[in-house]
């Protein structure tokens, strides 16, 4: 804990001075068409011990603990306190961290400590947005995990407390600090695959806990689970560990797969396209395996049109998760312009492709054209002119269509580079990499997809002034 005698940590916290700007990334030739991605990007480090951020984490579930291990890596971090509802969370937060760490059930006992700058939020979805105003009233740096919101209505207020306090606030989607999607928005800019114009994005899984159907501890009961904190503003039910522990099933807490998988796809295709967002949005799926008493689809489609703006073209992108993949679950992008296409997977990306492609002189004369069908002597007078014209134009410029294949670094996680880019606008207070605002526009979209699932119909949205119109 910092003493009032050494004002050297907050003073540093307010003006170190690291660069916010995202780093340019870096290539480096592995063979023949295939390159390594790296950038130069080193953590904001502490000028002395006083100046070290002091973090505590909300909600030490899967994420919790996986987000803190994460926090923990970037130099100059140290974890001081977490909070969780179920007990022996609290007692494995110390068996992992330490007796050094305090653990609390009311989360506010954190955000009244005044050696805390930065909290982890790592909660249901239906405290996202609660917490997330809370900690950053409280004069705390708030890392919210995705879906920023539950519902689309919990945005602007989250948007206009970030602006009201000034805090640093980031949403724990890491495609928009990854490598591969940082090369990505590269090639697009610089016109790789042409004009883009469709975009297709899935997350599939195959597996029961890939499926939410996560182990329930033998302990759990009222006496070690905080329930009526737990439900806080969602409706009022008994005691029940499988909500509890698996409470992404359930529309109550969660956002379905939408809000939990859909957000980061949406994320990786606006950092990458520069876009605010679509402009129309249909969702469609239903429950069709996990028939275990979730009350949320399991397959999902969604289809989006994104409106021409001054930063891309028109294009229109389809996503699709499917819990119920017996092919074995995929994960993966498809960039398509007039030129080529981007292919993304979880490591890497090819850019390839031939182009649109004109039609040889066979092509066109003898082969599935209009021309077969003319007259005899139409065919023969059509021949003649074609061939004159296209002499007359010269042979055209091969297209250059070999694959270039760009890889990420072994071990490389995308979620330490966000952290590191959260961390750095903690100690400079420069902007982070996905604000209220980002994050609001990839998370509405995706609960937008819900809406569309359950009501029926297409939903019109503004993405520019973050606004259903219809």
């Amino acid at each position: 804990m910092s003493k009032p005698d050494q004002p050297s940590r907050r003073s540093f916290l307010k003006s170190a001075a690291v660069a916010s700007a995202a780093p340019a990334v870096a290539t480096t030739k592995l063979s023949q068409n295939v390159y390594a991605l790296n950038r130069d990007q080193e953590p904001a480090r502490p000028a002395g011990p006083n100046d070290r951020i002091r973090i505590a984490t909300i909600g030490m579930g899967i994420i919790g603990f996986i987000d803190t291990d994460t926090a923990l890596k970037v130099p100059g971090v140290e974890l001081v306190a977490v909070s969780d509802l179920y007990e022996g969370r609290r007692v494995h937060a110390k068996e992992v961290y330490g007796d050094k760490v305090e653990t609390f059930l009311d989360y506010r006992e954190i955000l009244a400590r005044k050696d805390v700058d930065a909290v982890l939020v790592c909660v249901p979805d239906h405290w996202h947005a609660q917490i997330s105003i809370d900690a950053m009233k409280a004069g705390k740096a708030v890392y919210c995990e995705k879906p920023m919101v539950r519902i689309v209505d919990e945005g602007p207020q989250v948007i206009d407390v970030q602006k009201q306090t000034g805090a640093v606030f980031q949403v724990g989607s890491q495609y928009a600090s990854s490598l591969l999607y940082d090369k990505v928005k590269d090639l697009i800019k610089k016109g790789a695959i042409g004009e883009i114009n469709t975009v297709e994005a899935r997350y599939n899984r195959n597996s029961d806990t890939g499926a939410w159907q996560y182990s329930i501890p033998t302990d759990a009961s009222p006496e070690t689970v905080d329930w009526d904190r737990f439900l806080g503003t969602a409706p009022k039910l008994p005691f029940d560990p499988v909500r509890f522990f698996r409470w992404r099933n359930y529309w109550d807490y969660g956002t379905a797969v939408a809000g939990d998988l859909f957000v980061h796809l949406l994320t990786g295709i606006h950092h990458a396209t520069g876009s605010l967002g679509p402009n129309r949005i249909a969702g469609m799926g239903g429950l069709r395996y996990w028939k275990d008493g979730r009350d949320v689809y399991d397959v999902i489609m969604g289809l989006l049109d994104y409106p021409q703006t001054d930063v891309h073209p028109g294009f229109t992108l389809s996503l699709q998760t499917n819990f119920a993949d017996g092919g074995g679950g995929d994960t993966y992008f498809r960039f398509v312009g007039s030129e080529g296409v981007i292919n993304v997977s979880f490591t890497s990306l090819t850019v390839s492709g031939p182009g649109i492609q004109t039609a040889t002189a066979d092509q066109v004369l003898k082969g599935y054209n209009s021309v077969r069908t003319f007259s005899n002597a139409q065919q023969k007078a059509f021949a003649e002119k074609f061939l004159a014209e296209e002499a007359a134009k010269g042979k055209p410029k091969p297209r250059a269509s070999t694959p270039e294949k760009f890889v990420v670094p072994n071990g490389y996680d995308e979620r330490f580079d966000h952290f590191v880019n959260f961390f750095n606008s903690v100690r400079d207070k420069k902007p982070v990499y996905e604000d209220a605002v980002f994050g609001y526009r990839a998370a509405a979209p995706a609960l937008l997809c819900n809406d569309s699932y359950r009501q029926g119909r297409v939903i019109g949205w503004d993405p520019a002034n973050l606004k259903v119109t219809s």
